[in-house]
């Protein structure tokens, strides 16, 4: 079963999640603080993560910093007792996968980490079966190129102006979804469910906080975007 790593400081917190989750079948072990948290992850990398954003002895938004440039795309699900829109999307904008305001409920919660353990072993495994079936036959390249931005699906690799430009993952899946279908406005749901899953819990805000990330990246005047466009009232579309 998953193992899912509790980073909280208060205790009672922490208990109460991990014998909820021990009930569903899932191994946990905790860490009450920052240290804690990063000494128990390299020991044993977990399945998930449910962080606490304030910890005495670091903030959690660093930590998930640290976690993702260390253990890559593990799912993490923040715990806090801010319920301001702007909390949550500086949560997202660090890596977060999923964000839970205190006082939760437990069932949510427990749902909540099952859709993101589901949504995460299917890439896992669909990656996987791809493998196994032509494990000596690489893919054809799939290239989409719109101006001067080029996409080569196959090595997950972007080019503006014929240089490499670094995207996270969900970065890049966006782009290649909206290059790929030129012209064609998407709401932020559509999005969602393209490049999250669509039993995903991220709140739709946070399609916009990585379309400014891609817009930084991509257009020689992010304010004034002439690539990835706004369809006020609607969404996104690439020209």
């Amino acid at each position: 079963m998953p193992n899912i790593l509790i980073v909280d400081d208060e205790r009672p917190i922490v208990e109460a999640i991990a014998y909820n989750l021990k009930k569903e079948g899932y191994n946990t072990y905790t860490a009450g603080d920052a240290g804690e948290c990063v000494a128990a992850a390299r020991h044993q990398t977990p399945d998930l993560v449910v962080l606490d954003i304030m910890l005495p002895s670091g903030s959690g938004l660093d930590i998930c910093r640290q976690l993702r440039y260390e253990h890559g795309p593990i799912p993490i699900l923040f715990l806090t007792a801010r319920a301001a829109e702007s909390d949550r999307l500086k949560g997202f904008e660090v890596g977060a996968d999923d964000y839970v305001v205190k006082p939760f409920s437990m069932r949510e919660l427990v749902a909540r980490i099952r859709a993101l353990l589901r949504r995460n072993a299917n890439q896992v495994s669909s990656t996987t079966v791809q493998a196994a079936v032509a494990p000596e036959q690489p893919k054809a390249p799939e290239n989409i190129e719109i101006g001067n931005i080029s996409v080569d699906k196959n090595r997950r690799e972007v080019l503006k102006d014929g240089e490499k430009i670094e995207l996270t993952k969900k970065e890049f899946d966006l782009l290649t979804a909206l290059m790929g279908n030129p012209g064609h406005v998407f709401d932020r749901q559509s999005l969602l469910n393209r490049v999250w899953g669509e039993d995903c819990y991220v709140d739709e805000r946070t399609v916009d906080v990585h379309i400014r990330w891609l817009r930084e990246k991509i257009e020689t005047v992010p304010a004034s975007p002439e690539k990835l466009l706004t369809v006020r009232g609607v969404g996104y579309k690439f020209a």
